[in-house]
């Protein structure tokens, strides 16, 4: 399934949960969005920190654009207004960056180094499964940390996406 479509399509989903958990990010107190409650990153705050981190290194990999970092772990924007707007314009790259895909680009190796140094080649889809399944690995644990603050999470599954969208209608089987 690995087609310019299908990340496509992963593109536009992402950029929509994203909105949908930063709209729930935005309705929480200042203190509940930074509270550690020991999540890998600790805060909800960290956590969404984590994923611009790792969209900006994988994206860079992938057109050696924008800003790259060594540390998995950074806070790059310390307050929700500009973690937002930047999320919003890294997602809008993201779809641009699937929209230059072709059939013949997804056939290519992608040689990066990793965060280490270490130099790794694999083939592109692979790579941006890899880059999709990340960022919906944290929305996971941030969808969590909302919860855990005690608002309500938006539903993020991707067959909500599909039917909001047309792609799949109800009384379709998935």
């Amino acid at each position: 399934m690995s087609t310019p479509d299908h990340y496509r399509m992963f593109a536009s989903y992402n950029a929509w949960a994203n909105t949908r958990l930063y709209d729930a990010a935005q309705a929480l107190p200042d203190a509940e969005y930074r509270r550690d409650r020991k999540a890998f990153f600790g805060s909800l705050h960290r956590t969404l920190n984590h994923l611009m981190v790792g969209d900006r290194i994988w994206m860079h990999r992938f057109d050696g654009e924008g800003e790259t970092y060594t540390q998995l772990d950074l806070v790059i924007f310390d307050d929700l207004a500009s973690l937002r707007a930047a999320r919003e314009a890294e997602d809008a790259r993201i779809v641009r960056y699937t929209e230059t895909l072709t059939p013949e680009a997804l056939a290519h190796d992608l040689e990066y180094t990793n965060t280490q140094g270490k130099t790794f080649v694999t083939p592109l889809p692979p790579a941006l499964d890899h880059f999709f399944n990340h960022q919906t690995h944290h929305r996971g644990q941030a969808h969590a940390l909302i919860s855990a603050a005690g608002a309500a999470p938006p539903p993020l599954d991707l067959l909500i996406w599909l039917r909001e969208h047309g792609v799949m209608r109800v009384g379709e089987t998935a």
